[in-house]
This record gives C-alpha cells, sequence and structure tokens, in this order.
C-alpha cells in the first residue's frame, strides 16, 4: 500500500516522533511504502530523526505528481495541502484535539476545530479522542492505535534499586514557550518543596525557558540521553493542562522513574493515581510541592509507585506491534467508503457560523476595550487634568479631593494615572 503523511517538518517533537515511528514499522514489517510529505519549505534540511533511508521524503509540489492509496494528514495546518495530493482516500491523523492549543482569542482555534469536519476518516491515539470524535462524526470512521515505545531505546532494568537516601530527584521537561505544558508552574512548585531535592530541567529553548532555580539545566536530548536520565529520576513532574496521549511519563515509567501529573486528557490511558503514580491539581502550587515532599519523606511509598510504574511499563505494547494495528487501520481506511461530502459540509458549515460568532464577538469585546482606553487617554490629556495632576500633591488640592476620591478612587488614579 502506498501511505503519505504529511507533515510540517521533520524537527524534533513528540507529535512528529510518534508519525515517524509508524512510518518505520509500516515499511519495514508490513511492506508498506511511505511518503512523508512536506508542505512547507525547509529552512533547516537537517531532520531530527535517525535514520530515514526506508522513507521517502517528498516536497509538496512533487507529491501532487504521484498518487497515492491514502493521504494522511498529521496536524491541522498540513489539511490545507491534504486534497491536492491525489489519492484513493484521505484521512486526518488527530494525536490531541487541537484547537485547545489555542487561547480562545486566536483565530487558529476557530481553524484548528473546523478541519475535524472534513469528509476524512480518522486515525488517533487516545481513546478519549476516538469518544470526542464519535460524537462531533458519528458519520466517519475513526481507528484508535495507541502509541507504542521504543523497548530498546527505553529498555526496563532488571532490577529496580531501592532509593532511601539522597534528595528526592525531580526531573521537568516541555517547551516554556507552550503556555499549556506549564513548565514554569512545574519549577515553582519544586522550589516550593520543604524537604531537600535535587531539580534537572530538560529544556532545548534557554532563552525561554530564562531565568529558573534549577540544579541542572540540560537539552535538547537524544533519546538515549532521555533514557539514561530518566534512570536517573525519581519523579517526573508533569502540569500541562492540554495533552493528547502524552509520552514522557510513560517513557519514565520505563526506566524506573514515577510521576506527579495533573489529571490531564490521555493520563487515565495508564496513570493510576496513588499505585504508579500521583496526582495533584492544576493551579495548586502548595499542593504540588506537598506530593513531592510526600515522596521525598515516605521512601517505601516511592518505590511503591516505581515498582508499579515498571509492571505498567511491561504491559505497554512497543512500536511493531502498535506499527500492526496502524496497517489493519490503514487497510480498513481503503476498503471502506470514501466519507460522504454533504454530511462533513453540513458539520462544516454548523461550526463555521458558530466560530465567525465567536470570533466577532471576541473582536467587539476588544474593540469596546480599546475605544474606552483610547477615551480615557483623551481625557487624561485634558488641560484641567494635566493642571490637577501637577498639584495633587499639595495639602490643599488633597483636601480638595478627599470626597471625590472617597466616592470613586479606581477612576480617579486612571484619569489622573500614575
Amino acid at each position: 500500500m502506498k501511505v503519505a503523511f504529511l507533515v510540517n517538518d521533520l524537527q524534533l517533537s513528540g507529535g512528529i516522533g510518534v508519525v515517524v515511528q509508524h512510518a518505520l514499522a509500516l515499511v519495514r514489517r508490513h511492506g508498506f511504502e511511505i511518503t512523508l510529505v512536506l508542505v512547507r519549505e525547509q529552512d533547516d534540511p537537517h531532520w531530527a530523526y535517525e535514520p530515514l533511508a526506508d522513507l521517502h521524503i517528498l516536497s509538496f509540489p512533487q507529491a501532487c505528481q504521484e498518487r497515492y492509496d491514502i493521504a494522511i494528514a498529521t496536524w491541522w495546518e498540513t489539511t490545507y495541502s491534504l486534497f491536492d495530493v491525489p489519492a484513493d482516500r484521505y484521512a486526518y491523523f488527530v494525536q490531541s484535539l487541537e484547537d485547545r492549543f489555542y487561547r480562545p482569542e486566536h483565530a487558529e482555534r476557530v481553524g484548528a476545530g473546523l478541519m475535524l469536519d472534513l469528509p476524512v476518516a480518522f486515525i488517533t491515539e487516545a481513546a478519549w479522542i476516538a469518544e470526542t470524535l464519535a460524537e462531533l462524526r458519528p458519520d466517519a470512521l475513526c481507528v484508535l492505535v495507541r502509541n507504542g515505545i521504543d523497548k530498546d531505546i527505553f529498555a526496563i532494568p532488571e532490577r529496580l534499586d531501592v532509593r532511601l537516601e539522597g534528595p528526592l530527584r525531580v526531573l521537568v521537561e516541555g517547551n516554556p514557550r507552550s503556555w499549556f505544558k506549564h513548565v514554569h508552574d512545574a519549577i515553582d512548585a519544586v522550589e516550593a518543596m520543604s524537604e531537600p531535592h535535587h531539580l534537572t530541567v530538560v529544556c532545548g529553548d534557554r532563552e525561554g525557558l530564562g531565568e529558573v532555580a534549577a540544579d541542572a539545566i540540560v537539552g535538547p536530548l537524544s533519546a538515549d540521553e532521555m533514557a539514561a536520565l530518566y534512570g536517573d529520576t525519581d519523579v517526573l513532574l508533569k502540569l500541562s493542562s492540554v495533552e493528547g496521549m502524552f509520552g514522557p511519563p510513560l517513557e519514565a515509567f520505563h526506566r524506573g522513574a514515577t510521576c506527579v501529573t495533573t489529571p490531564v486528557t490521555g493520563y487515565d490511558e495508564y496513570v493510576e493515581h496513588g499505585t504508579n503514580a500521583l496526582t495533584c491539581d492544576w493551579d495548586d502550587l502548595a499542593g504540588t510541592a506537598r506530593a513531592l515532599d510526600l515522596l521525598a519523606r515516605d521512601r517505601r511509598l516511592l518505590h511503591h509507585l516505581r515498582c508499579n510504574a515498571i509492571h505498567t511499563a511491561r504491559g505497554w505494547p512497543d512500536w511493531q506491534q502498535q506499527g500492526g494495528l496502524m496497517a489493519l487501520g490503514l487497510r480498513r481506511i481503503r476498503e471502506a467508503p470514501s466519507p460522504g461530502g454533504i454530511d462533513a459540509a453540513r458539520a462544516l458549515m454548523g461550526d463555521l457560523s458558530a466560530g465567525v460568532h465567536l470570533y466577532a464577538s471576541h473582536m467587539h469585546e476588544r474593540n469596546e476595550y480599546a475605544r474606552q482606553a483610547n477615551a480615557i487617554s483623551r481625557l487624561r490629556k485634558h488641560p484641567v487634568l494635566v493642571w490637577a495632576k501637577r498639584q495633587r500633591g499639595r495639602r490643599w488640592a488633597r483636601v480638595v479631593t478627599w470626597p471625590l476620591r472617597r466616592l470613586t478612587p479606581g477612576t480617579l488614579r486612571r484619569l489622573l494615572g500614575p
């Protein structure tokens, strides 16, 4: 079978890593012909994933000269190019509900949500996404293929060491510029601990990270280096508010670390509170610090969680097993009827109407705030207020304006300014 995965680039990221792992398994074990189609011009031609010799890598114009059994979008922006690639069937690999990566006032939030209405089959990695898609698009085929783990790199230790002494070794990783990763919140929670601890932050963006309180800052790291670091870690701290089926805690489980995490979407695929990890609330710095302090004090609990994390890891499939499920899913998509355009168009128009009205309301609010701010700005430049601002430090002025300050203190401060 000839399949094209449309990607923005092949630089290091969790989403692209999943695509590459599936593509390699499909080629090496199931005889598929896989092409990675780069829908954007690339500034950096050096790929972060090796080896890619088994895969075809084509530019978008080159792919448009070919024909495929299935063309698959892998991110909402790649759907812009999806239907220009000649194929018998079209699919969308949904690794999260991607509109949630944007704040409500961002136009991209509307665009990402609309892509779920396209006349395509869906592939996803988490049960919660499959359930959501079934509710949103009951007319569309949806294939669930969970992510695998490279068991050679993230090798489960033969014997789990007992760690009774020393500071609690905590690891925080993630892109500090992604607001939903809450990297700085995690660092602050570790800093709020009362028990001895050692914090390592993995970050490839030192500028975005800024000045933080950490014992070590490393990165970017290769998969082998990350596996070694997990092996030296007691607790991975993840405070994300948006995830699909996040992989770092599962990788840490394979190396004998437990995690403290928020109950973010996808966590229940393998995290069990009090069994192999601890869960904490969002925006609860003190509570998160207490959970970490508990593990630092109670080494029996720490070892209990780490042992069960290993047990969870042993039962999790590798990429070869999941590659087989992906192959079955793609064959199912190829053999199924092409999705009907009418149902998809009806859903698209309904969501487009709602999205336009929502975005219009946000713009109306912004324009109203701007109008009020401009009015206050013009009023502050009035000669009377300019004179009043100069006189406000004098005793007689304070006596005269005392009743006004008592009635409208906030308004007076805004008018007179700092």
